[in-house]
């Protein structure tokens, strides 16, 4: 069984789907509770509306997804909650300065960076007490972190700090969990057509595509789904962030 957060949308749904289509039973994990259950009902998957801040949320998520579905061998994390701003901004008008808060730093590190590892331990701790297959593999976490994490821009200092220890993570994580074969890997995803991105103007988004080295086009969410499958299946990727990017390093701006 797999579960994937933020399944409801973008690069989730994109995971899910291929996971499905793969002949895993999926979970999908999401706040968005009609989308998530039209496309359950679409892939033959089982909703769980889950917020991945919320301790007690995720909690009861993984007791609904293993009692519809079975213990879980995978785990798919894309879900997050950002909040984006400078560290000082000076207001062009009145020179007044401002600062980004503590309290949205940490909404944002707490939304990316400990969701991650809530929700990465959660499923360890269920892995561990599975049978092992070849090569004594019980379990395949894969995190969701950013190219942000290397090259993060102007006003993504919550989202770039958040992402870089979702990348920090990793190998730790990955060497916590090798006498138990659970592996632990993350995606570097650029820019990719997303809903979210889907609200820019056009002229954004033909810039954004520009920018990209080659193909020069945005990511698409199949694409990001086609590495999850490959670091699914491929049991010797294991303590590795992977950059899927076209080439692109993000500009300061």
């Amino acid at each position: 069984m797999a579960i994937v957060t933020g399944g409801a949308s973008g690069l989730g749904r994109a995971a899910a789907e291929a996971l499905a289509a793969a002949g895993a039973k999926v979970a999908i994990f999401d706040i968005n509770e009609k989308a998530g259950r039209d496309l359950a009902e679409t892939i033959g998957a089982h909703f769980c509306p889950v917020d991945i801040s919320s301790e007690g949320s995720v909690v009861r998520g993984f007791a609904d997804a293993r009692a519809a579905q079975g213990q879980e061998r995978v785990l798919v994390h894309c879900a997050m909650v950002n909040r984006s701003g400078k560290t000082v901004v000076r207001n062009k008008e009145t020179g007044v300065l401002t600062r980004f808060s503590t309290e949205d730093f940490e909404v944002a590190v707490q939304g990316i960076l400990v969701a991650s590892y809530r929700l990465a331990s959660h499923a360890a701790l269920g892995m561990a007490g599975l049978s092992p297959l070849e090569d004594g593999e019980r379990g395949c976490i894969v995190l969701t972190s950013s190219v942000a994490a290397q090259d993060a821009q102007i006003g993504q200092i919550a989202y770039g700090s958040g992402k870089a220890g979702v990348n920090g993570l990793v190998l730790p994580m990955a060497r916590d969990l090798m006498d138990e074969g659970i592996r632990v890997n993350a995606i570097m995803p650029g820019i990719f057509a997303t809903p979210l991105l889907g609200r820019l103007p056009e002229k954004v988004l033909n810039n954004l595509s520009a920018s990209v080295p080659f193909p020069k086009r945005l990511g698409k969410p199949e694409e990001f789904a086609s590495l999850v499958l490959e670091l699914v299946r491929n049991s010797y990727f294991n303590g590795q962030t992977v950059r899927l990017d076209g080439g692109i390093r993000m500009a300061p701006r």
